[in-house]
């Protein structure tokens, strides 16, 4: 089954989105500007379940007035969906449910690599790489779905140079001189 593409109607236009790199010990945050164009890795949460789960995501949507999520579907090379697929849809419905905030997928295929990447070309060590590879696999998915989503900008039009005669500089190569 492929996985339905990301819907931008389904979130708002403005305001902040948040990234989930969903995983089973820790999730991944991202978050984006109001004006939805760019975005920043936030934190790694490392998962307690429960009421501390649900305490972290409801503060987090406070704190950064969150408007929409965008969890990352993990699928495989063939768009076919995994057992993880399944439960990262079961979460981003859980923080619906729990925060009234809709959610919108992205497929995150390359979203780890990506960032596991970028984190060895920083040269930093294995624990510091674990430490932030979740967030950063977040902000990738998240910066993702933006630019896939991004309102497409019409063409630039160029008004020709207008003379203080009156004619512009088109007009006065086609005409003959007196």
């Amino acid at each position: 089954m492929e996985p339905a593409p990301a819907e931008k109607e389904s979130l708002p236009c403005k305001g902040r989105l948040a990234g989930i790199d969903y995983g089973t010990k820790r999730v991944g945050i991202a978050v984006s500007d109001i004006y939805q164009e760019y975005s920043s890795p936030l934190q790694t949460y490392q998962r307690c379940g429960g009421q501390a789960d649900c305490r972290f995501f409801t503060e987090l949507v406070q704190e950064y007035r969150v408007v929409g999520f965008v969890v990352g579907l993990p699928v495989h090379m063939s768009g076919d969906e995994s057992q993880k697929s399944k439960e990262a849809r079961e979460y981003a419905n859980w923080l619906t449910k729990l925060t009234g905030v809709p959610h919108a997928f992205q497929d995150e295929r390359y979203s780890s690599t990506m960032a596991g990447a970028i984190l060895m070309q920083a040269d930093l060590s294995k624990k510091k790489r674990k430490a932030r590879i979740d967030k950063l696999a977040a902000q990738i998915l998240l910066q993702g779905f933006l630019e896939q989503h991004r309102p497409k900008q019409p063409a630039e039009t160029v008004d020709p140079i207008v003379d203080n005669d009156g004619t512009s500089e088109s007009d006065s190569a086609t005409q003959p001189e007196d």
